[in-house]
């Protein structure tokens, strides 16, 4: 995936790790180096963000005031293609072109947005719509002025070539039976217009669709609704892209369902959905230490090829997770999925709803109004209809997401339960101590930490370097005889790592 406004990978990493410096010196924790030998952060990059429904002009500020120097290595956008008029969220999961111009920004605006994300070391994965082409039955004019009706979109597609499947299903091709392999990849899901994406020239044009946005730099795709493709069908899209077209597949997973997340591992990683689930259900029931084991079972896909997230712009609108409003439970099932090993974690960002087809601001046009994140995001705020709740900004979030970077890929070591509350330690770089329970924690907790006094990173961005006292927002931490003095808030968190040492 090379273009000429793309910088070289060499260039992106050297320019990620300073920003990563920038970060850990300024918000993160000031790195030291200590004289007893403990390592330096490891400078990991594996955790993403879904910006759900931001402009691409928002999108370019946010990877350099935050999304850099936090830690973040990719963003997640929404689809970029022309689609259907409309207030819905939904009205960008249904196209009518191909053309890069939609309510998100332009084409430009894009291009120059993913260029901005890569000075800051970030890279860019793009929701791909190539299942489908719109559900609405009368014809119209999309977003750039391309007309269409349901099964025809001229200078595209034609239902006259067999561009569309039409399953027989009755009453209306919808998909009627999920334990039925043919009608879940060949009928239509919800009445959206199915690709024949097994024919060839289907296949082509696609292929064309997701080259053009890839000479733009953009870095991978989210392949929605993947699932309701044949896995070949998709193997045969993803094998024409360049080498290194990083790919993540959108496969919900039933319970005796013959579609599965593992028939798309082979041409890239999959979004592994029960994991929200099954974290929903155990932070509710109080069982912490359930979560930190998830991904250990056969029923989950390998950690190399699973995304995992607390919630996604589906699974918050069905109520099948965790989401912005459950407050504690939400924020601890951020920091326990960002402190276990297993898979790559996303974090979601969108904004506040009440009627879940609510799309985001939009202006007299329909445009979509740029993000604008409140200084006081959080869990303990009430979020207005419409109002971006900004999670990946929530301190505890931002915080996790550098404790992660700094422990890198080092295993689980010490581990230490108590009732409600649990810790983990990563190597020697990193430790976490997370109170579910409705009284404070104060206990001795066993650390790979080295001695000495830390920052909690949960507790706010690490202040200057100076002379007169601790760097840190919070009390230091103190680290004695491998043991950490922790004191954790009820339904809290205590993040400590090498990258955020309190002495000065």
């Amino acid at each position: 995936m090379q273009s000429s406004t793309r910088p070289t990978r060499g260039l992106r990493r050297r320019a990620a790790a300073a920003l990563l410096a920038l970060g850990l010196a300024a918000g993160l924790g000031a790195c030291t180096s200590p004289e007893d030998g403990a390592p330096e952060p490891a400078g990991a990059r594996d955790v993403g963000v879904q910006l759900f429904q931001w402009t691409w002009d928002a999108i370019a500020r946010e990877c350099t005031e935050r999304l850099g120097p936090a830690g973040y290595g990719w963003v997640l956008t929404s689809p970029p293609q022309e689609h259907v008029r409309g207030d819905a969220w939904w009205t960008a999961y249904q196209p009518v072109s191909y053309l890069l111009e939609s309510r998100l920004g332009t084409r430009a605006e894009l291009a120059a947005m993913v260029e901005t994300c890569h000075e800051a070391g970030v890279d860019v994965v793009v929701d791909a719509v190539v299942n489908h082409m719109t559900g609405q039955d009368e014809p119209g004019t999309g977003w750039a002025g391309s007309p269409y009706s349901h099964y025809d979109h001229p200078g595209v597609w034609s239902d006259a070539a067999g561009d569309f499947h039409h399953c027989g299903v009755p009453p209306a091709d919808d998909i009627a039976d999920y334990r039925d392999a043919y009608e879940v990849q060949h009928c239509e899901l919800v009445n959206l217009a199915d690709l024949a994406t097994g024919r060839v020239a289907v296949q082509d044009r696609l292929v064309a669709y997701l080259q053009d946005v890839l000479s733009l730099g953009v870095d991978g795709f989210r392949i929605d609704a993947a699932k309701h493709m044949p896995a070949e069908d998709v193997a045969a899209l993803v094998e024409r892209l360049p080498e290194g077209t990083r790919i993540v597949s959108e496969v919900i997973r039933g319970g005796g369902e013959p579609v599965v997340p593992e028939q798309y591992a082979g041409f890239g990683d999959v979004f592994e959905f029960a994991w929200g689930r099954e974290a929903t259900g155990m932070i509710r029931g109080g069982s912490l230490r359930l979560v930190t084991e998830l991904g250990t079972g056969s029923s989950y896909l390998p950690s190399e090829k699973a995304w995992i997230f607390v919630e996604n712009h589906d699974t918050e609108r069905g109520g099948s997770t965790l989401g912005y409003a459950d407050g504690t439970s939400y924020v601890l099932a951020n920091v326990l999925m960002l402190a276990t090993g297993y898979g790559r974690p996303v974090v979601y960002s969108g904004y506040a709803f009440s009627d879940r087809d609510a799309g985001p601001e939009q202006d007299g046009d329909g445009a979509v109004l740029d993000a604008a994140c409140p200084d006081d995001a959080g869990a303990d705020r009430a979020y207005a209809d419409g109002e971006w709740v900004c999670q990946h900004r929530w301190r505890t979030v931002e915080g996790m997401v550098g404790w992660r970077s700094a422990v890198g890929d080092d295993p689980v070591g010490a581990r230490w339960e108590d009732g409600d509350a649990i810790a983990l330690s990563r190597g020697e770089r990193g430790t976490v101590v997370v109170n579910g329970g409705d009284a404070p924690l104060e206990a001795r907790v066993p650390t790979t930490l080295r001695d000495g006094e830390y920052c909690d990173v949960l507790a706010g961005p690490t202040a200057a370097a100076g002379t007169d006292g601790p760097r840190c927002t919070g009390d230091p931490v103190r680290v004695d005889d491998g043991e950490v003095a922790a004191r954790v808030p009820a339904g809290s968190a205590v993040a400590l790592h090498v990258g955020a040492r309190a002495e000065a």
